[in-house]
């Protein structure tokens, strides 16, 4: 009975788009928005605006070649224009995964409030899977993040322990910023200084107190490159170590899990929860790029 329930609702889904268009399997909405169902979960409620939301997501250029992925909580609100992302967002229900197509220079310039990458062509769009972990009140994320804090206590503290040696043993002499970075120029960079919304060229490898790599667009030969300022484009650490660099810098940059992957840890399952890392980052090139109409 279940499984038909689930039927039927995606048929009702399914039937209120309209079915031809220019993404062969995937079906339409009214606004605009390309979308395939790739899973139904076990709630059929979606959220609705104020409701706050875990959601695993990937975007990639129309052509699949990705430029983001991890996994955020976040807070939904109303959509600010026809086939927006937030729509995608209120589609779905706790369990559910899809994949959607909407406008790039809409998601760019609308949403991110932000200017078109060198890598998207204006008129194109962009590929967004989207799974929805979680849905919850504002009340009961205020009181789970309540419960969680007082939790993680020991965590924290045990985490600041391990810091604290390695800073000891390394004999790193630079003080700390007021969030707990530790940013340490290794080249000075001569260029101009990065701004929000400019396009940026970074070298960068991760890794673990240890020693050990988790990641390095050096080994890839593959530089990451991603508009500064974009929401959800690179860990806030990294974004913020970047807007104190210039072009041609290069600077290790030592990150608490609060400002890297958190109290849950990367989405690959690469980076422990409650685990500082340390970057070694290049700046290699800023491109300031004016709105295209």
């Amino acid at each position: 009975m279940k499984q038909l329930f689930f039927i039927f609702i995606s048929l009702i889904f399914l039937g209120s788009c309209n079915v031809f268009n220019k993404y062969p399997g995937f079906s339409k909405t009214k606004t605009g928005i390309y979308f395939k169902l790739h899973k139904i979960g076990e709630e059929v409620a979606p959220p609705i605006p104020s409701n706050f939301v875990t959601i695993a997501v990937k975007y990639t250029t129309i052509r699949d070649s990705a430029f983001f992925s991890g996994t955020r909580t976040f807070q939904l609100t109303n959509p600010d224009f026809k086939g927006s992302i937030d729509e995608c967002f209120l589609m779905l229900s706790a369990g559910d995964s899809a994949s959607f197509i909407i406008d790039a220079t809409n998601f760019f310039t609308k949403t991110l409030q932000t200017k078109l990458p060198r890598f998207i062509n204006k008129g194109e769009d962009i590929k967004i899977e989207l799974r929805l972990d979680e849905i919850r009140t504002a009340e009961q994320y205020q009181k789970d993040k309540e419960d969680f804090l007082k939790w993680i206590e020991d965590f924290g503290e045990y985490e600041k322990t391990v810091l604290g040696r390695f800073i000891q043993n390394e004999k790193i002499d630079v003080d700390p910023m007021e969030n707990g970075m530790y940013f340490i120029t290794l080249l000075e960079g001569t260029g101009k200084p990065v701004e929000a919304g400019d396009l940026v060229t970074v070298n960068y490898e991760g890794r673990f107190l240890n020693g050990k790599f988790f990641d390095s667009t050096n080994k890839r030969n593959q530089p990451f490159e991603f508009v500064y300022g974009s929401e959800m484009q690179v860990i806030g650490g990294i974004e913020e170590a970047i807007g104190r660099m210039r072009e041609g810098e290069r600077a290790l940059i030592i990150l608490p899990s609060e400002l890297a992957w958190g109290e849950k840890g990367s989405s690959t399952g690469i980076i422990p929860p409650f685990t500082s890392v340390i970057y070694e980052v290049e700046l290699i090139k800023t491109v300031p790029r004016e709105f295209e109409e």
